[in-house]
């Protein structure tokens, strides 16, 4: 298995994907072989992802995911079957520890990226800490998670751009915001498919225009990004939440390649 600690530094870029939410073990094992035979084709140390709980749901009627004993079962299958570390959501303190006990990296969603307590707990586990940065934060304000999580005594930080609100139900990216993040000296993530995210745009769920985002994602490695985040999953349309955002196996695998086309072409 990879050290998961080293990506990100000295120019060691990576990828995080995954399906959004975990739709159960058989699923989330077939789905985690497919993505990472494609991260090997090209070369690209993988981080799987999948959330056995999405909290942040738009309705109450929304699929949550199977819940935390199930879901990270279904992921240390993942891990010990493909040797591939894993990534998961945590949105309270009671979850931390458990999810810990099997996830190489902690992800704080980007509506909790101000959770003191939250943050301090993650940090304490000794994991990598992602952070989304929530949709309300202008770039420069992330260095006051970073020093929350370095005063808790973590070590171990990636900071993810995700898409800054922009009126109702709308996200647009400011890509000023990655370099000012690297400022930070933490890998900087780019998160593709919830930057094209419309949150709550149908009413009772989150609509999106998951087209845009290999463009979005080939500019983000343009301007520096450490690594990519995007949801994949083997038929968007009938996955169980975001289904309005998140990409092909075939989108995947193109995104792979323009994004190290065009980091060859920088060098």
């Amino acid at each position: 298995m990879i050290d998961v600690k080293q990506l990100g530094k000295n120019g060691k870029f990576f990828v995080i994907a995954g399906p959004c939410v975990i739709e159960g073990t058989d699923f989330l094992l077939k789905t985690a072989k497919t993505i990472k035979g494609i991260a090997d084709e090209f070369g690209v140390p993988l981080v799987f992802k999948s959330s056995y709980d999405k909290a942040n749901r738009s309705s109450i009627k929304g699929y949550r995911g199977v819940g935390i004993k199930r879901g990270m079962a279904a992921l240390f299958w993942v891990k010990k079957k493909l040797k591939v570390p894993v990534l998961t959501d945590i949105h309270e303190i009671e979850e931390v520890h458990f999810a810990a006990k099997v996830a190489d990296v902690l992800q704080i969603p980007a509506f909790l990226s101000r959770q003191t307590s939250l943050l301090a707990a993650a940090a304490k586990t000794g994991k990598i800490v992602n952070v989304k940065k929530g949709q309300f934060m202008a770039p420069w304000e992330m260095q006051n998670v970073v020093d929350k999580i370095k005063g808790s005594g973590g070590k171990h930080i990636w900071l993810t751009e995700r898409g800054t609100s922009f009126g109702y139900n709308n996200l647009v990216v400011d890509y000023r915001g990655i370099p000012e993040m690297k400022k930070t000296k933490c890998p900087v993530i780019f998160d593709g498919t919830h930057s094209v995210q419309q949150p709550a745009a149908k009413g009772t769920s989150s609509g999106g225009t998951r087209e845009h985002a290999p463009d979005l994602m080939r500019a983000a490695v343009a301007v520096g990004v450490d690594g990519l985040f995007m949801e994949v999953h083997p038929d968007p349309p009938k996955a169980k939440s975001d289904a309005a955002t998140q990409i092909t196996f075939e989108t995947f695998r193109q995104v792979l390649k323009d994004s190290l086309a065009i980091r060859k072409a920088l060098k």
